[in-house]
């Protein structure tokens, strides 16, 4: 078996069926020290699922996974006690104060009572919200609430943090709160997240690897870096042009040109699709001819564009 010590969070040939339905299918997975790791996929997808039991709540129906070095199933109390989670639907509760639920939270986890406040301090500067100690909970804004309830993920000092839908029904300044806290958390706390989103635009801005998972299956594991890299793997690599002048004859020399597949211009930008090498090549006769670069820019593909080629790709 692999050495499962390596990663904060590695699993093998992680499953769970419900009768005849597999919601989570041999899932292998890993999770790096101190990165932010996106967990992509449509709603049923089976993200909450292998949250639940990555945090020791939810038994496999086969494979086995290690959190924090411990096993899921024979180790399941100490998996809690390195790992936190924040759920989709906050389970505070709305008419204790801040103070309260995160008070009764260390109780939960047999912190002494001064170990309780100190944390509890130092938890809520972390997330903006000390000044809020006393205030009921059912009286902030979700993106309040939001704070709180990773405040609360970080009372018993956890190497790692699952957070589910962190930035769901936000509004545009509450979403990029959020972000922001989710990137100090690697960045100035040292934890390691694991964030489950089908906001597509929000991961692509905070995570540094991404797995797509569809049906149960893990489609995709990729650094955010070499995502454009998978997608012109399987398709001609296009490079965009802005040029003082376009004649014919640049376009024929261009599509002469090894290992050019096809030129295409359109709104004043020509468009070379090919392989890396062909770049001086195609600069080089550019400037042949006369004309001068403005722009040389390789097409960059969003998350959406790549979550929907392996999402079509699993429908088919």
């Amino acid at each position: 078996m692999t050495n499962m010590q390596e990663y904060v969070v590695q699993t093998e040939q992680l499953t769970k069926q419900y009768g005849d339905f597999t919601a989570v299918n041999h899932l292998d997975m890993e999770v790096e020290q101190g990165e932010i790791f996106g967990f992509l996929g449509p709603n049923g997808a089976g993200k909450t699922t292998t949250v639940l039991m990555l945090m020791g709540l939810s038994v496999p129906s086969s494979g086995t996974a290690k959190v924090g070095g411990h096993d899921i199933i024979e180790e399941s109390r100490e998996v809690r006690s390195v790992a936190s989670i924040l759920p989709e639907y906050s389970s505070l509760y709305g008419d204790l104060t801040t103070f309260e639920n995160l008070d009764y939270l260390g109780q939960l986890n047999d912190m002494p009572r001064e170990e309780r406040e100190n944390r509890i301090h130092d938890v809520l500067e972390i997330v903006g919200m000390s000044e809020w100690l006393d205030a009921k909970y059912e009286s902030f804004s979700r993106g309040m609430k939001q704070r709180v309830g990773i405040a609360s993920t970080m009372m018993k000092n956890p190497k790692v943090v699952f957070l589910d839908e962190p930035t769901l029904g936000l509004d545009p300044v509450g979403t990029r709160e959020i972000r922001e806290l989710i990137l100090d958390l690697k960045n100035r706390q040292g934890l390691t997240v694991v964030m489950t989103s089908h906001i597509l635009s929000e991961v692509q801005l905070t995570c540094d690897r991404i797995g797509i998972i569809n049906r149960g299956r893990l489609v995709l594991k990729e650094t955010m870096a070499n995502l454009n890299h998978v997608m012109t793997g399987a398709e001609d690599r296009r490079v965009d042009f802005k040029l003082t002048k376009v004649t014919p004859e640049l376009v024929k020399d261009i599509e002469a040109i090894n290992g050019v597949k096809e030129v295409k211009q359109e709104n004043g930008r020509l468009y070379v699709y090919g392989t890396d090498d062909t770049d001086i090549h195609v600069s080089q006769t550019i400037v042949e001819h006369g004309s001068t670069i403005l722009l040389m820019k390789p097409r960059e593909y969003t998350l959406e564009e790549i979550f929907m080629k392996y999402y079509q790709q699993e429908a088919d």
